[in-house]
């Protein structure tokens, strides 16, 4: 389990993280949902080990890591931008951490990855040669391979769109149940948290509005900044997420009216 407690966090004076306390069971999909500016991506980084809070606890599996480094919090990220060695191909790329610890992944787990990953055919291949889709997924087999204890994903779906998008999210809920993978998603996407994940954090002016799973949020949202959160930026999506969750489609209709 991973427990932050009252995690804040300040820049030049200006509060970006004000006492966030939130607990991850293991094998959770957690999205951190909310709009430029709420705080998402530092309080990535901070359970990263990127950035420093000010204040505050997180403890993981019972013990305080706070002061933890990085390195040896054996956490890893996948970037909005996959960060992919441009002269490597695709299979290098996927079994670069490897060099310094090879004996993380064996052959065969790193073969099983690849085949779950769909991205056999596509081995040989340069950076430049894939797709959006293929580069996400070479992104996320070669942080796999290193068996991170909990994987952190920066805006995963923000590049891809149509077909391409649904197959990420399926790929990374069967990689999350298979391998029972914490994972936590930064993510500005109302329609994208609440699809993908178990539960939903959204943030707003560096606070906690809303903790739950899905259905609950559409349907009973906390207070009118989520409910106009959500509402607002499904507008064009909205059918999408009422197909998902169709026991809250009137009180989410209700809430528009209102």
């Amino acid at each position: 389990m991973l427990d932050l407690k009252g995690i804040k966090k300040s820049y030049d004076g200006v509060t970006v993280l004000d006492g966030i306390d939130l607990a991850i069971n293991d094998g959770e999909i957690v999205s951190i949902l909310g709009s430029s500016g709420s705080g998402k991506t530092t309080l990535l980084n901070i359970i990263l080990g990127i950035t420093e809070s000010d204040s505050g606890k997180i403890i993981f599996d019972g013990e305080d890591i706070t002061a933890t480094s990085m390195e040896d919090r054996g956490f890893n990220i996948v970037f909005q931008d996959y960060a992919l060695f441009p002269n490597l191909n695709a299979y290098q790329n996927i079994i670069y951490g490897l060099r310094n610890k090879p004996d993380i992944s064996t052959k065969e787990e790193v073969d099983d990855l690849i085949e779950l990953l769909g991205l056999k055919e596509h081995l040989n291949k340069k950076i430049e040669q894939l797709s959006g889709g293929q580069k996400q997924r070479v992104a996320l087999a070669r942080t796999l391979v290193m068996k991170p204890k909990i994987l952190l994903l920066d805006e995963p779906l923000s590049a891809l769109d149509g077909v391409i998008k649904e197959s990420i999210k399926d790929r990374i809920k069967t990689i999350a149940k298979e391998f029972n993978l914490t994972t936590i998603i930064v993510t500005h996407d109302p329609e994208e948290a609440l699809s993908l994940s178990d539960k939903v954090m959204i943030l707003n002016k560096g606070k906690i509005s809303q903790y739950g799973e899905p259905e609950e949020i559409i349907s009973m949202p906390s207070d009118d900044f989520v409910k106009e959160f959500i509402l607002r930026q499904l507008e064009i999506k909205r059918d999408n997420i009422f197909k998902l969750f169709s026991d809250a489609r009137e009180p989410l209709r209700a809430a528009e009216g209102a």
